[in-house]
């Protein structure tokens, strides 16, 4: 059976080319941003991964087809849609199936990379284990996407209004390599550091890409999760953040908000919480992502 998959012009020409090639999560867009700010920092991102001579290849659910790259009309018909289904490894055939516009979370994304030959993919942050898991098992799928499938994941660490101890305790259970770049700490999203220990340290681009490279070789399952600190001058300190964070939860808790709903109510909650400082932090990291990811993709190149 032919695979549901349509390749924009840039990613056909960069494969033909073996060039580097950078998959990008589309949830970001419609989920993670208001209007403009959104396909403006898409367009943003994406520009920075060309100015590196690395291929965007931004993904996302339209017309029954996976699309690995959007044109520039399309990215903006995505900024704008209403409705748009957050996807993730459960919902995701159900969207091509049935012809739906979705935007791929870090789960989905990777496993259309992995479907498209993309090994390389950077992201704002992951999801992980929420707050009070123990009682409700809200746990995201990301983490298990990470156990299976073999890309590289570029992030700023689990995002900051999730239990972080526990979302690492899992992704060692699991046995998915946490390597935080330049730094002992694991960083926390908005802050460079969570006080928390990383389990690894990688210094350079090219020692990421030999593990990933050698975990193949290895024949072993899964993918990476590459935590990079957001850069200092664009950072909001943790200890500013904890009060915050625990204020939208509370919010959240009281309006009685769940599952998909949760994580873009508390985004949207301490970007008010904030004065819009969370969002300019988030768009600083995902840009820091980005140069991360494609020096990585360059790395595996060589």
């Amino acid at each position: 059976m032919k695979l549901p998959i349509t390749y924009s012009d840039e990613v056909i020409q960069a494969m033909a080319a073996d060039a580097p090639i950078v998959a990008l999560e589309s949830t970001i867009i419609t989920h993670g941003m208001p209007y403009p700010q959104n396909v403006e920092t898409a367009r943003m991102i994406e520009s920075e991964l060309r100015s590196l001579n690395v291929t965007p290849a931004t993904i996302a659910i339209m017309d029954g087809q996976i699309h690995i790259g959007l044109s520039d009309a399309r990215l903006e018909a995505l900024a704008q849609s209403k409705d748009v289904m957050k996807l993730s490894r459960a919902d995701l055939a159900f969207a091509v199936a049935n012809n739906k516009t979705g935007a791929t979370t870090v789960a989905a994304t990777m496993i259309c990379a992995h479907l498209g030959g993309i090994n390389v993919f950077a992201t704002g942050g992951i999801g992980g284990v929420h707050r009070g898991a123990e009682d409700t098992f809200d746990i995201s799928a990301d983490l298990e996407e990470l156990a299976k499938t073999p890309v590289i994941v570029v992030g700023a660490g689990a995002k900051a209004i999730l239990d972080l101890p526990k979302t690492l305790e899992i992704l060692e259970t699991r046995g998915v390599p946490v390597i935080t770049y330049g730094q002992d700490q694991l960083p926390a999203f908005w802050s460079r550091s969570s006080g928390l220990q990383s389990p690894l340290r990688a210094d350079t681009p090219a020692e990421i890409a030999a593990a990933f490279t050698m975990r193949e070789s290895l024949n072993l399952d899964g993918g990476m999760f590459v935590a990079n600190p957001v850069p200092v001058k664009d950072e909001i300190r943790v200890k500013e953040m904890t009060p915050i964070v625990k204020q939208a939860i509370s919010e959240a808790n009281a309006q009685k908000i769940s599952a998909k709903s949760v994580t873009p109510f508390l985004l949207q909650r301490i970007f008010e919480l904030t004065d819009g400082r969370s969002l300019d932090c988030n768009i600083a990291l995902v840009k820091n992502n980005a140069v991360l990811a494609a020096k990585i993709a360059k790395a595996l190149k060589s």
